[in-house]
C-alpha cells in the first residue's frame, strides 16, 4: 500500500510523526538516566501524555519517546533485537506482530521475581494477557489496549431491503443471504472486501489456547474444516458479487462508506470513532452494531508494552515501573479510551457511568456495553512467529480461488506445505 493513494487510520493519527524522532516531555539537563519508549503512531500520543506527568515526578530522568510508523517501527525493533543495538527501554507493540517476538528471545521475562507480572494477571480481560505469553508460559508484554470486534451494519439499508438485525447475524450463511438480498434491494455491497469475511471466520473456529494458522505444536491447520468453510463462503460473495473489492482504510472504501455503498463491515470498537471523526461523519446515525454472527468474539488489533531482554539492566526496573503505569492505572487507561478510541484491557478501566452513554453516531445506542461483553468473552488465540507470513500465504491462495478458479482443497494444501516448511524457522 502506498502513501499516495492509502487512507489510513494510523495516517490520519498521526500526520505530525512523519517518522522522526520526537522527544516526550520537557528538557532535561544533561546527567542522570534516560529512558526511551519505542512506539507508533497513535500509541505514541499516549505514551507522551504519560510522560509529562511522569518525568515532572522523575525529574533525574530524561525520557523520551521514538517514534515511527506503524511497519518501520516493527522492522526496526525486529532488528534492534536481533542486533541488540540501539535498543529502547520500552518497545510497543501491536498485536499481530506479538508472536514473532513473544516466541523469540528477545523479550524480558516479565513473570520472573524482579518484575512480578503474573500477580496482575487477573487485573486484564483474560485473552489479552494470555495472549503476551511464550511458549514457556511466561508473561513477556503487559496489555494496554484492545479491539473488541463487532459488526457494523446501516440501518437505514437494512431497513430498506426489509432486514432486521438477527437476518444479519443469526449465521455466516445468513450474513451472507441478507447481503444478497441487500444488494438486490438497493444496490450497496454487503462489505468491501471478502478477505474480511475469510479472516473473521477462519478466527472465529480457531479452537482455544491454539493459533489461528497454527496448533499448539507448531503445526499447520490450514486444510481444517473452518478453512475450508470461510474459502467457500468468500467465494459465494465474490461469485454473487456483494463485495465492493476495496481494501479497507482506501480512499475508494472511505467514499464508498461516505455515499452509503457499503451495508456493513467488520472491525474493532474503535471503527466507531474513526468513521465518526474522520472517515464518514455525514454518515452520522445510520449504524449500529452488533456481535458477530454464530456469537464470534475476537479482537481487532490492540497494544502490548514489553522490556528487551538485553536492553540496560541499570534501567529495567525505571522501565518495568512505567509499564506498570501505562498498562495498570485505571485513571490513564479511562482517559485512552476517551481520547484515542483505546478500548482498555484492564478490566477496572471498564466500569462506570461512560459505558451507559448512547453514541450519537449510532443512532444513540449504547455500544460500549456491547463491546465489553465481547471483550470478555474473547477466547485466547495464541501467536505464532510466522503469524504474518502465513497470512499473506492464506490471502495469496485466496486470490488464486477467487480469481484463477484455482480449487479450494488444492489451494489449501498448497498453503499447507508451505507453511509446514516455514513453521519452524
Amino acid at each position: 500500500m502506498s502513501a499516495s493513494n492509502s487512507f489510513t487510520r494510523r495516517h490520519l493519527l498521526a500526520t505530525a510523526c512523519g517518522g522522526a524522532l520526537q522527544a516526550a516531555g520537557p528538557a532535561f539537563a544533561s546527567g542522570g538516566q534516560s529512558l526511551t519508549v519505542a512506539a507508533f503512531p497513535l500509541v505514541d500520543v499516549i505514551a507522551k501524555d504519560l510522560l509529562k506527568g511522569w518525568s515532572q515526578r522523575n525529574p533525574e530522568v530524561r525520557a523520551q519517546v521514538i517514534s515511527r510508523q506503524y511497519d518501520d517501527h516493527h522492522t526496526a525493533m525486529t532488528t534492534a533485537l536481533s542486533t541488540s543495538g540501539h535498543l529502547p527501554d520500552v518497545i510497543a507493540l501491536e498485536t499481530s506482530y506479538l508472536g514473532r517476538f513473544s516466541l523469540g528471545t528477545g523479550l524480558e521475562d516479565l513473570s520472573a521475581p524482579a518484575f512480578g507480572a503474573e500477580r496482575f494477571r487477573d487485573r486484564f480481560v483474560p485473552f489479552a494477557i494470555e495472549t503476551a505469553r511464550n511458549r514457556e508460559g511466561r508473561i513477556v508484554a503487559m496489555p494496554s489496549d484492545i479491539g473488541p470486534g463487532s459488526l457494523f451494519y446501516r440501518a437505514d439499508l437494512l431497513a430498506q431491503a426489509g432486514l432486521k438485525e438477527a437476518d444479519l447475524t443469526a449465521s455466516w450463511d445468513a450474513y451472507v443471504a441478507a447481503g444478497a438480498q441487500i444488494k438486490a434491494r438497493t444496490g450497496a455491497y454487503l462489505i468491501g472486501d471478502v478477505r474480511l469475511l475469510k479472516d473473521i471466520i477462519v478466527r472465529g473456529g480457531t479452537p482455544p489456547g491454539e493459533g489461528q494458522f497454527f496448533d499448539n505444536q507448531q503445526r499447520p491447520q490450514i486444510t481444517s474444516a473452518r478453512f475450508v468453510r470461510a474459502f467457500e463462503l468468500a467465494r459465494k460473495v465474490r461469485k454473487q458479487g456483494l463485495d465492493a473489492r476495496v481494501e479497507v482504510w482506501q480512499n475508494d472504501w472511505a467514499e464508498m462508506l461516505k455515499r452509503g455503498r457499503l451495508a456493513t463491515e467488520m472491525s474493532g470498537a474503535w471503527m466507531a470513532g474513526q468513521m465518526a471523526n474522520w472517515v464518514a461523519p455525514g454518515t452520522a446515525g445510520k449504524w449500529r452494531v452488533a456481535q458477530l454472527p454464530e456469537n464470534t468474539y475476537c479482537s481487532y488489533g490492540g497494544t502490548y508494552y514489553a522490556i528487551p531482554r538485553r536492553s540496560a539492566p541499570e534501567r529495567k526496573q525505571l522501565a518495568w515501573q512505567l509499564i506498570q503505569e501505562l498498562t495498570l492505572d485505571r485513571q490513564r487507561q479511562f482517559d485512552a479510551f476517551k481520547s484515542q478510541d483505546a478500548f482498555p484491557a484492564l478490566l477496572a478501566a471498564q466500569e462506570g457511568d461512560f459505558f451507559e452513554q448512547p453514541l450519537p453516531f449510532l443512532g444513540g445506542q449504547k455500544a460500549r456495553l456491547l463491546w465489553r461483553d465481547a471483550a470478555r468473552r474473547i477466547p485466547v488465540v495464541k501467536m505464532h512467529k510466522q503469524h504474518k507470513f502465513a497470512d499473506e500465504v492464506i490471502n495469496a491462495e485466496l486470490d488464486n480461488v477467487l480469481e484463477y478458479g484455482k480449487p479450494i482443497p488444492k489451494a489449501l494444501e498448497d498453503a499447507q506445505a508451505l507453511l509446514v516448511h516455514r513453521a519452524n524457522r
